[in-house]
């Protein structure tokens, strides 16, 4: 809890600094200090530009979307009680890529700006929370089989649609503006999103944490949550509700960037530990950093050329995620 922040920090400094126009970490103090009124700001206009129109938003909404995948996988991994959970198991990200793909196909997003394609993508993935509440069963109750199930449904319902939209588009450009978004990026990123996702992002985080007590107990299983006074149905109906919408604003605005909510919970366990009073904000802190540094490595690598992020998240998590399954299946 103290490394990670100082990390965090040290991170968000580099990827600020870090592009076609390399500047120092202590230009990026200076100009930051400037803005509060100490000093003057050493960057020229052209510096300026990139450091806080380009570069500043894309980092703070990176470290704000880590935060919400991270700490939604790890609380859907209590609800359901596998460690293979992830916030996409919900179908977040099936609407969210349905409510971007129809934007950009109506040509939305070029006539009224991002914003439009943002609140597109958020529709869509609000879509897919109230299928999924719809699907999960009457009066709050709600069994795991059946959020498992009902969200594989909610996700390729969703994801066949969005295929038929691009399949109908026609026009090149913009079924590769599409999958470009469903591939994941922060390229859209900027200072208009960043309000608005983290009150969302901080609302959940701060809703999650103050049932942590209830989350440890049905992590247990039901008859232990019962136990201790915990309805597990309705308490996984109000989780699902506070984790979808959670996530359906980060995905809104990066699209679908994969593996964070798999594996950083598992990584953050073998850090601190199960309870999810101590585990849910290190996860948050783990999310943002490791987003922040893949961020910074998909528009690094192969620069000019920037990978989508999505794209290099699956890369860097699927043999973590390898490693982890391996070792769970040598448990006794």
């Amino acid at each position: 809890m103290i490394v990670l922040p100082i990390a965090l920090v040290l991170a968000c400094l580099y990827a600020i600094a870090s592009g076609a126009a390399d500047l120092g970490a202590g230009e990026i103090w200076a100009s930051v200090a400037a803005r509060m009124g100490v000093g003057s700001d050493p960057l020229t206009a052209r510096q300026q530009a990139i450091v806080w129109e380009l570069r500043m938003p894309r980092v703070l909404v990176g470290a704000l979307v880590g935060a919400a995948l991270s700490v939604g996988g790890a609380t859907l991994q209590a609800l359901v009680r596998n460690v293979l959970a992830d916030p996409y198991l919900l179908g977040v990200s099936s609407g969210a890529g349905l409510g971007a793909a129809g934007v950009i196909a109506l040509g939305l997003g070029a006539a009224l700006g991002g914003v439009t394609l943002v609140g597109g993508a958020f529709l869509g993935a609000c879509l897919a929370v109230v299928l999924l509440l719809l699907l999960t069963g009457r009066r709050g109750a709600v069994a795991v089989h059946h959020l498992v199930l009902a969200g594989l449904v909610v996700s390729f319902f969703l994801s066949a649609v969005t295929n038929l939209v691009v399949s109908v588009a026609g026009d090149r450009d913009t079924v590769r503006a599409i999958m470009f978004w469903t591939l994941g990026s922060l390229a859209r990123a900027d200072w208009t999103h960043l309000p608005v996702l983290a009150l969302v992002v901080l609302g959940m985080l701060a809703a999650l944490t103050l049932i942590a007590r209830r989350l440890d107990a049905i992590s247990l299983g039901d008859d232990v949550a019962r136990s201790l006074g915990t309805d597990p149905g309705r308490l996984r109906v109000q989780a699902t509700a506070i984790t979808a919408i959670g996530v359906a604003a980060a995905v809104a605005v990066s699209g679908a960037v994969g593996f964070v909510g798999l594996v950083v919970p598992h990584l953050t366990r073998s850090l601190v530990g199960a309870s999810h009073r101590v585990l849910l904000p290190t996860c948050a802190l783990l999310g943002a950093l490791v987003i922040v540094v893949g961020d910074t490595l998909a528009r690094t690598v192969l620069a000019p050329r920037e990978l989508p992020l999505g794209v290099l998240t699956a890369l860097l998590g699927t043999p973590l995620l390898m490693v982890l399954v391996r070792r769970q299946g040598e448990r006794p």
